[in-house]
């Protein structure tokens, strides 16, 4: 996930949708549901104007690289990635974002959000398959063993993520399967469309890059 300076909430007003950059702060002390029908900035009362087809196309696209904390370079060549590969571009897109390595620890309720899950990876608290894997956009595959490091198990973003799992506020999506108390899930296949972001237009997205 790109480091993002100053305050996140804003990025969520900006994108008209909650994206959860502060995982449980975002269910529990949200700005947004008291702001989000204003702009960031000193402008934010301002009337909005009718988006042209060119602008919405770009929100869809700025919402989805922020959801996933991707860079606008990153962005790009998974979609080029995706481009070039066999089946629908705009779900196979999405296919490769949600297989990164930080987005399938947040998955599987080991961080709080995808920014915790990064920092979780970052600092050498996960592994795949049995080995430390410290590199958040790796991409996970069928089969793979993704944990939490032994050690690493009662620090407090984990157990922080764990309770808001049990509490129902998170699910484990059904391509991903979850052994909680060893905090091990697997990859049983690669996600279908209505297992992944339902906030994303991805057709969209495809429109944006094909202008």
């Amino acid at each position: 996930m790109a480091n993002q300076a100053g305050p996140v909430c804003r990025l969520c007003r900006r994108e008209g949708t909650k994206l959860f950059l502060k995982g449980a702060k975002c269910v529990s002390n949200c700005t947004f549901d008291k702001r989000s029908g204003l702009l960031p900035g000193q402008h934010g009362l301002a009337r909005r104007r009718k988006p042209s087809d060119y602008g919405v196309q770009l929100r869809a696209k700025q919402r989805a690289r922020r959801l996933y904390g991707v860079l606008e370079t990153q962005f790009r060549r998974y979609f080029e990635r995706a481009e070039a590969s066999e089946g629908v571009t705009g779900t196979v897109l999405l296919q490769h974002l949600e297989r990164r390595l930080d987005n399938v620890v947040y998955r599987l309720g080991f961080g709080a959000s995808r920014r915790e899950a990064r920092q979780l990876v970052s600092h050498r608290h996960i592994q795949v398959n049995g080995r430390v894997v410290n590199i958040a956009s790796a991409q996970v595959r069928p089969g793979d063993i993704v944990e939490v490091r032994e050690k690493s198990r009662k620090i407090l973003p984990v157990e922080n993520a764990q309770q808001l799992l049990s509490g129902g506020r998170q699910s484990v999506p059904d391509w991903l399967s979850l052994e909680s108390e060893k905090l091990r899930g697997t990859v049983l296949r690669l996600p279908e469309r209505q297992e992944m972001e339902s906030a994303v237009d991805e057709q969209l997205i495809v429109e944006y890059y094909s202008r």
